[in-house]
């Protein structure tokens, strides 16, 4: 009964979704909660998470000319108020400091939201002329907002990312920038953290603020809610304008910068869990899984087990992420382990085993058994950490696909949206009225304008004048 009882902790995801995610952050260990309310402590089983996307997220940046650079985490106000709608869209959320050490400050400054602002400052001193454009810079940071509510890796109040920052001689450049950066989110979330997501472009209403334009990858988690994965926002040269950013251009005439801003966060790491998670814990794609197999020696005290598991592991250890559970636990309590960490593959090994030359692999995600010899460890693992890995994307697509519906009119979509949640694909003429319209009857907000538009019909779902586009519409996280 006890090697059982520590998955039981975990509450089901039919029961309450929202607290099994709660459960499966705190029993994996990749946060703990702190006596800043709103914050959280990133364990190193939730670090190793962030430090794989981060390093594999930099590698495909670099691969496209941007370099990572830093800024200071305060911006003066007046900074702040440079760009309207930016300080509007901002300021509810906003933490400020008015105080260094005992002294007011002569004037108070907020802890970064984001970095525009600051970015557009050291822009205007930076760029001269075309020749020094463009400028493709990123930094990884953390930044602060002053969220109500609160949950792990989500919406936190502090939480860590990146944000490229860039500028250009056109608005050809910028547009094209733009969106060569969410594809390479989407690219990203689909081959290393095998989620599929849908690309397009924010409504006005939904746009970041300050920006001419918005795209967004949008993911499906397993409850059926949308997760706006990464976003990449063009600038047009407004925040250039707001903040005097001009340089000479081959003509000899001044001009404006146009500019580009994208980030992703730490709740790619909720993402993970909502997509691929059950109800025995943590199903980590392999490429990001920070232990990709877990060596379990069985009956560890026979002589000769424990060295055999070592010896697998240390065999391994070029090819993949691999650890040996030499605790003094049962073998079930260390499968079930095993299981909540989200490790792909554990290897079991024993005495027989040993004697007879083989040992068997148990995939996390289908929980197969295959039994295999221990001289083809080195090739097998490889094999199927690349199946699990494709096997993962594959089922989190068929999923999602099988919770995309179509809605013709408010009927329909009041029907699906009261009856299950997921993705509803209806056309919508453009109007931000029947947008509000759509969020007051329905509580769901419209996630984007697919890249891939889709003719539904010729009416608007909501008023039914002539349709302009196909929209995405879901609850949201």
């Amino acid at each position: 009964m006890a090697d059982k009882k520590m998955v039981e902790e975990i509450t089901s995801m039919d029961v309450d979704f929202a607290q099994w995610y709660t459960d499966i952050v705190k029993k994996a260990e990749l946060i703990d909660y702190t006596s800043v309310k709103g914050c959280m402590v990133i364990k190193p089983a939730g670090y190793a998470i962030w430090e794989l996307i981060q390093k594999q997220l930099d590698e495909r940046f670099k691969e496209t000319g941007v370099q990572n650079v830093y800024l200071p985490m305060f911006i003066p106000e007046s900074l702040l108020q440079k760009e309207k709608d930016h300080v509007e869209g901002f300021a509810p959320e906003v933490a400020w400091v008015t105080h260094g050490g005992l002294e007011p400050l002569s004037e108070r400054m907020c802890v970064r939201p984001t970095s525009e602002t600051l970015f557009c400052d050291f822009y205007k001193n930076d760029i001269h002329s075309y020749r020094d454009l463009p400028k493709v810079y990123n930094q990884w940071c953390s930044v602060v907002r002053w969220e109500k509510e609160t949950r792990p890796f989500l919406r936190s109040r502090e939480f860590l990312w990146q944000e490229g920052h860039t500028a250009h001689a056109t608005a050809e450049e910028a547009q094209e920038r733009t969106i060569q950066m969410l594809n390479i989110y989407a690219d990203f979330c689909e081959q290393v953290l095998a989620i599929p997501v849908v690309r397009g472009q924010k409504t006005d209403k939904e746009k970041f603020a300050g920006a001419v334009a918005t795209y967004t990858i949008e993911a499906l988690m397993h409850d059926g809610k949308a997760l706006q994965s990464g976003t990449s926002h063009n600038f047009g040269d407004g925040f250039a304008k707001a903040f005097g950013i001009q340089f000479a251009d081959k003509d000899n005439t001044l001009k404006y910068v146009h500019q580009t801003s994208w980030g992703m966060t730490t709740r790619l790491i909720g993402a993970i869990i909502m997509t691929h998670g059950d109800n025995e814990g943590l199903v980590m794609p392999p490429k990001v899984a920070p232990i990709q197999v877990c060596v379990i020696p069985i009956q560890q005290k026979k002589e000769g087990v424990l060295d055999k598991a070592n010896e697998i592991a240390e065999g391994l250890k070029g090819i993949c992420r691999v650890k040996v559970d030499d605790t003094d636990k049962t073998p079930g309590f260390k499968f079930a382990e095993a299981e909540m960490r989200g490790y792909p593959i554990r290897i079991e090994i024993g005495p027989r085993d040993i004697e007879e030359g083989k040992c068997v692999l148990v995939r996390r995600d289908t929980r197969e058994k295959i039994e295999i010899a221990i001289s083809d460890i080195n090739t097998k693992v490889p094999e199927l950490l690349e199946t699990i890995q494709n096997d993962m994307l594959e089922r989190a697509r068929k999923h999602r696909d099988a919770h995309t519906y179509v809605a013709h009119n408010m009927e329909e979509m009041e029907k699906i949206f009261s009856e299950t949640t997921g993705f509803v694909k209806a056309m919508w003429c453009g109007d931000r009225a029947c947008e509000d319209t759509i969020k007051e009857k329905l509580a769901v907000t419209s996630r984007c304008a697919p890249f891939a538009q889709e003719n539904l019909g010729d009416t608007c779902v909501c008023c039914g004048k002539p349709a302009k586009k196909m929209i995405y519409w879901g609850k949201a996280y």
